[in-house]
C-alpha cells in the first residue's frame, strides 16, 4: 500500500524533501503558509491542499518542517484534530528540547504518534535526497517512518526511545557547524585584509585533516561575494539561541557559542538575514563590499 504523507512547511528543506517522497513513489500533499512554493510542486506529482487541516487528512505520516516550535504548534492544534488513528507525527525541524516535549505533549493529547527527526542538512542536500536524519521515538514507530526517511535522506540516525534525543544530537552537530562557518569567514576576511588572494587559504588546507567540504563551499561563496541561500542567516540566528539555551542548561560553557551567536545576530541586523550562512563573512570584513 502506497505510505501517504502530509508536508507542512515548504520553506527551503521542505520543497525538496517533498519532491523527493514522490519521487521516491509515496503519495505527498504539501501545505505552506503562503501557498505560491506549495503551487511550484503540483507539476512533481505532489498535491497542494488549501490548508494543514485538509493536508493531514487520510496521512499515514504528518511531517512538519516549519520554521519554529510555536509556528509548529499553531499548524498541528487544528490539523491534529483531523489526524487518521495510527498516524504518525514527524516533527523534523529544529525547535530545542523543551519544544519538543511540548509538541510531543501536544501529539498526546489528541492520540497521535509522535517522532523527533531534526535533519542535518540544507538546501542542497534537501533536493538531493541524501540528508542525514537525526530521529528518535518509540522502536515501534520505526517502520511506519522508515519509508519517508528513506526518501529525504541517505541515513537515519537512530538517537533513542526519547523524543528530544534527536534534537540533543541536532544541536550539539550545529554548534560544531555555526563554529566551522564563523572560524571560515574569519580566516577569509583576515587574508583579505593581510593583502592575500584568500583562495589560498582554502588551497592550504585542501585534501589535508583540516580540510572539509563544507568550508570549501561556504569559502569560495566568501570570496565570490555570492549568498544564494541553503541555510539563512535568520535561521542560525535561532538555531544559535536554542544550543547556547541547552548548553547552558546542561552546565557547559557556552564562551565560544556565545561569540558565534553574536557575530550572527550583527550579520543578520546589517540587513543579510535571508542571505546563506557564508554571509557571516561581512561581519569580519574590516572595509564591506
Amino acid at each position: 500500500m502506497t505510505v501517504r504523507v502530509a508536508v507542512l512547511g515548504i520553506g527551503i528543506m521542505g520543497a525538496g524533501m517533498a519532491r523527493n517522497l514522490a519521487r521516491a513513489g509515496l503519495d505527498a500533499t504539501v501545505w505552506n503558509r503562503s501557498p505560491e512554493p506549495a503551487r511550484a510542486l503540483a507539476d512533481d506529482r505532489v498535491t497542494v491542499a488549501a490548508d494543514a487541516v485538509d493536508a493531514v487528512e487520510g496521512a499515514d505520516v504528518v511531517v512538519t518542517m516549519l520554521f519554529d516550535a510555536d509556528a509548529t504548534a499553531q499548524v498541528m492544534k487544528p490539523a491534529l484534530a483531523r489526524a487518521p488513528a495510527g498516524a504518525v507525527w514527524a516533527q523534523m525541524a529544529t525547535v530545542g528540547l523543551d519544544e519538543t516535549a511540548r509538541l510531543a505533549a501536544l501529539a498526546e493529547r489528541h492520540g497521535v504518534a509522535f517522532v523527533d527527526a531534526p535533519v542535518l542538512g540544507t538546501r542542497q542536500p534537501a533536493e538531493a535526497g541524501t540528508l542525514t536524519v537525526l530521529a528518535s521515538g518509540p522502536d515501534a514507530l520505526r517502520e511506519s517512518v522508515a519509508p519517508v526517511f528513506d526518501a529525504v535522506g541517505s541515513r537515519t540516525i537512530w538517537v533513542g526511545e526519547r523524543p528530544g534525543d534527536g534534537q540533543k544530537l541536532k544541536l550539539v552537530a550545529n554548534s560544531w557547524v555555526g563554529m566551522l562557518i564563523t572560524g571560515t569567514g574569519q580566516a577569509i576576511a583576515m587574508a583579505e585584509a593581510l593583502g592575500l588572494d584568500p583562495q589560498l587559504f582554502l588551497d592550504t588546507i585542501a585534501g589535508g585533516p583540516l580540510d572539509t567540504a563544507y568550508a570549501q563551499a561556504k569559502g569560495r561563496a566568501m570570496i565570490a561575494d555570492e549568498f544564494p541561500t541553503a541555510f539563512a542567516v535568520k535561521g542560525v540566528v535561532k538555531d544559535v539561541g536554542l544550543i547556547s539555551t541547552t548548553m547552558r542548561a546542561a552546565g557547559v560553557d557556552a564562551r565560544v557559542l556565545e561569540a558565534v551567536s553574536e557575530v550572527f545576530r550583527a550579520t543578520e541586523a546589517a540587513g543579510h538575514g535571508a542571505a546563506d550562512m557564508a554571509a557571516v563573512v561581512h561581519t569580519f570584513r574590516a572595509t564591506p563590499r
